[in-house]
């Protein structure tokens, strides 16, 4: 899982780092799934959290759990830094959101090459709400990448609805149309709402984190009983 190291919001006062509850929820689906998982960041170490995710109308279940798991707080507090992480040792990669990816995660080079890496390996990739950033870093370094895709991410609607439109450097849903993105999104706004383009899997919003993570989850499950049925063979 790989996570925004950037904490502040542009011209404001305001803090904005991971969501918590796009961390939390996919962790848990995938430790239940008995996956193992490594968290990284950018600058490596403990991610900032933005504040509203943990205001009590936002904290979930699995929020609640992660405040009592030593380990998985101890793993959040030292996640690798980015530049040492290889699709090759792992088997997908998430991206949760909050709005620190349209700071970081959007242009950080090693982080578009891992998703592309990832991809190109014939392994699944995942983003939710403002993960989908990081998708513009992975266009810049292959031109035409997100052209005609079908995804789904934080919409414009919402951005105005939480109050922080003209305090990010563009509108998520915007840039990724420019570059050729084909955007679905809910009708109704911070409603669960999924995407799969082959090994392209998108959240767009908090509500999205887990089933975006179950869709992981299911590919993986798959392919793990396809290559079992190959070795029966």
């Amino acid at each position: 899982m790989v996570m925004t190291s950037h904490s502040s919001m542009e011209g404001t006062e305001s803090k904005t780092g991971v969501w918590l509850g796009e961390f939390t929820d996919p962790y848990y689906v995938f430790i239940d799934e008995g996956y193992e998982v490594t968290l990284a960041s950018p600058a490596g170490g403990k991610p900032p959290v933005d504040p509203l995710s943990e205001l009590t109308e936002n904290i979930t279940l699995a929020n609640r759990r992660f405040q009592d798991d030593a380990r998985a707080k101890q793993a959040f507090e030292n996640t690798k830094p980015l530049h040492s992480v290889r699709a090759s040792d792992y088997d997908t990669v998430f991206y949760p959101g909050g709005h620190g990816p349209l700071w970081d995660l959007a242009k950080d080079e090693r982080s578009g090459q891992l998703i592309l890496d990832f991809l190109q390996s014939g392994k699944p990739v995942a983003l939710v709400c403002h993960g989908p950033a990081a998708l513009i870093k992975a266009a810049a370094l292959q031109p035409g990448f997100l052209k005609n895709k079908r995804i789904s991410a934080f919409s414009n609607t919402e951005e105005k609805m939480s109050g922080r439109a003209d305090h990010v450097p563009y509108k998520l849903e915007d840039r990724l149309k420019e570059l050729g993105a084909d955007i679905h999104n809910a009708l109704l706004p911070f409603t669960a709402h999924v995407e799969t383009d082959g090994l392209l899997i998108t959240g767009q919003n908090p509500a999205s984190a887990h089933r975006t993570a179950k869709e992981i989850a299911k590919l993986l499950n798959r392919k793990s009983l396809e290559d079992d049925m190959e070795a029966d063979e």
